[in-house]
Order: structure tokens, then C-alpha cells, then sequence
């Protein structure tokens, strides 16, 4: 597991895709660009994709552990359009990295908490994540702009419900071995967040 943590971070250091998005910096202008800035921002936002597969597994043994990804997805579209907005979250890399780690807390964790508390701490983190992936389609018009944030919702919610489902396929087949690599799955979780949260704070 040890291995599995410092090769995960030290790929972390070296991945050129932590600083590119889909459009190479440049707004999307048309609709076809808005929808594809939005598919790719979770993806390449490495931090971003971490937390909805985290998000994704811890969902999956729940009975609502479909529909609970939905309150991220929400979340992230009030966060975006806070920042559409102009409105400012201060701190928002710092506390994005910090869900990171929790979520791998999480699943490291024997105790499970409230669908409740889970699904508020889905929308908090997803309210910090679309403010932050808001920033590639600040200044962009309308029609991009929609179709930007419908990609990125759909993107979203589809990895966090497909991690949850190849999960239960993965348990349903063994369950045993599946704890165990849910701990180790939140110890690599752990990692990307903390890799963040210092990379953050060196600057």
C-alpha cells in the first residue's frame, strides 16, 4: 500500500495534465467548445476526479447511492454560477484539497456517517469545486456557457455513479478483499489531497 501511495504521488508531481483543460486556455466560444471544456474539466482537473471517485465509492453501499452524487452536481452548479457571478470564495484551492482528504478519511474510516451528512458534505465540496472550474468559462457568452456547465454536470455525475456501480459489481463478487481495497483506495485518496494542499500552500 505504502508503494501504491508514494507512486501515486510522485506520478502526481511529474503529470503535465494538472495545468491543461480542454481549450488550452482559451474560452470557449462556441457551443460545441463549451460542451467539450465541460466534459473534460473533471477529468483533467486531477483533484476534481479524485474527489467524485471518492464521492462515487463511498456512495455505492448506500441505497441511495445513486441519487447522493446528485447533490455534488448540484453543489458544483451554484458554486459556478457564484463565480459566473463575481462572487468570491476565499481559500477555495485550500479547502478543495482539504475535501480530498477528507473523502479519503472517509473511506479509510470503519464508521459511516448519515446519508444527511454525507449528501451536505457533497454540496459544500461541490459548491468549492464548481467555483474553481468556473474559472475556464468566465467571460464566455451564453450558448457556450450552458452548454459548458451542462457537460460538466453530466461528466460528473456519471463518474461518481460509475464508480459507485463498478463498486457494488466488485462487491457483490468479493467482499472481503473489496474492504480492504477501500482502504487502500482512501489512503491514495489521502495522498492526491495532501499533494494538493502542500502544492498549494508552496505555491
Amino acid at each position: 500500500m505504502l508503494r501504491l501511495v508514494v507512486g501515486l504521488t510522485a506520478f502526481l508531481a511529474a503529470a503535465p495534465a494538472l495545468a491543461h483543460h480542454p481549450m488550452g486556455g482559451k474560452t470557449p466560444s462556441t457551443m460545441m467548445e463549451g460542451l467539450l471544456s465541460g466534459f473534460g474539466h473533471p477529468v483533467l482537473g486531477f483533484d476534481h476526479f479524485v474527489f467524485i471517485i471518492a464521492a462515487g465509492l463511498l456512495a455505492a453501499p448506500r441505497a441511495r447511492g445513486l441519487i447522493l452524487p446528485a447533490a455534488f452536481v448540484i453543489g458544483s452548479f451554484i458554486g459556478s454560477l457564484l463565480h459566473i457571478q463575481s462572487v468570491d470564495l476565499p481559500g477555495g484551492e485550500y479547502l478543495i484539497a482539504g475535501s480530498v482528504v477528507l473523502m479519503g478519511a472517509l473511506l479509510i474510516s470503519r464508521k459511516d456517517i448519515g446519508d444527511g451528512l454525507f449528501a451536505a458534505i457533497l454540496g459544500l465540496a461541490g459548491l468549492l469545486h464548481g467555483h474553481a472550474l468556473a474559472e475556464a468559462i468566465i467571460g464566455a457568452e451564453p450558448t457556450p456557457l450552458v452548454a459548458y456547465l451542462g457537460g460538466l454536470a453530466l461528466t460528473q455525475y456519471i463518474i461518481a455513479a460509475g464508480a459507485a456501480l463498478a463498486w457494488r459489481v466488485l462487491a457483490s463478487r468479493n467482499a472481503a478483499p473489496t474492504l480492504q481495497l477501500r482502504r487502500v483506495a482512501g489512503a491514495c485518496v489521502v495522498a492526491v489531497g495532501t499533494f494538493f494542499l502542500v502544492a498549494n500552500i508552496v505555491g
